[in-house]
């Protein structure tokens, strides 16, 4: 979803203005004062510009690291849940606090379920984050024929919705068969084609049948089940490759849409 190290420039721009600010309040200033005589002098340009960022930038890293995060969606893999042009949130405390850049849990708080909708950095490509939905946790067996997905032997139910019309970046799916999938009890919309094949060109994790889930990794997939490059292609994901869950939609905006490209019914919507 995003290539820029943002947490690596908040860390770096914090240290660089505290420790500026710091310098300047315990020693250049009282030198300032003293060569003065203690008559008010004007600090330099630089210094009042670091005192006045870092208590923003710093807030920043810390909400951003430990609390909420922000992410675009750049795709179609997750339609019908979400679309192409939605900014979205993430809890980064869900599964466990982490060190921002070095990425080292330091508290342990909950772990992923089956379901959830979750934000990683993409294992072949650690500096991309990818957004799927949790299906297999550690030690789960994972088949998909069908276009069903098998869990531990038993198929994972879904309720026929019909004929799906998409919009906007969206579009190219009308006409795809849209289903009601329950995942212990998580129900969520997904889409497939029928001429489509389960997996696509080049994805080889289940061509030769299930796969058991390796202990500390979870499989996940898109709910635009033609449409993803998700563990079907590429394996499974690490446990510290895991970012945040997703679970609001602040905005939405989609050029390609008619009209505004802006959905306001979309605004404030929640993430199944």
């Amino acid at each position: 979803m995003t290539n820029f190290d943002f947490p690596a420039f908040l860390v770096l721009a914090s240290v660089v203005t505290g420790a500026i600010w710091l310098l300047d309040a315990r020693w250049l200033a009282p030198r300032r004062r003293a060569a003065a005589g203690g008559a008010p002098v004007k600090e330099p340009v630089v210094v009042e510009y670091a005192r006045a960022f870092f208590p923003v930038i710093f807030a920043v890293l810390i909400l951003r690291s430990f609390v909420v995060e922000p992410f675009r969606i750049p795709s179609n893999s997750m339609m019908p849940t979400l679309l192409t042009g939605d900014f979205i949130l993430v809890n980064k405390y869900a599964y466990g606090l982490r060190l921002p850049v070095l990425n080292a849990k330091f508290v342990d708080i909950g772990e992923p379920e089956r379901g959830d909708v979750v934000v990683f950095r993409f294992p072949l490509e650690p500096s991309t984050d990818y957004i799927k939905r949790v299906i297999g946790l550690p030690g789960d067996v994972i088949g998909y024929r069908g276009k069903t997905v098998y869990l531990n032997g038993e198929p994972v139910a879904q309720l026929p919705i019909g004929r799906y019309t998409g919009v906007g970046s969206g579009r190219e799916m009308s006409g795809a068969r849209e289903a009601l999938e329950s995942l212990d009890g998580v129900e969520h919309s997904i889409l497939t084609r029928s001429r489509a094949p389960d997996l696509p060109p080049g994805c080889r994790v289940l061509a030769f049948g299930s796969v058991k889930v390796p202990e500390g990794q979870y499989f996940v997939m898109g709910d635009n089940r033609d449409n993803s490059n998700d563990s079907r292609c590429w394996g499974f994901v690490p446990e510290e490759n895991l970012v945040g869950k997703a679970f609001g939609i602040w905005m939405h905006w989609d050029g390609a849409r008619d009209g505004l490209p802006i959905a306001w019914s979309r605004l404030g919507d929640g993430i199944d």
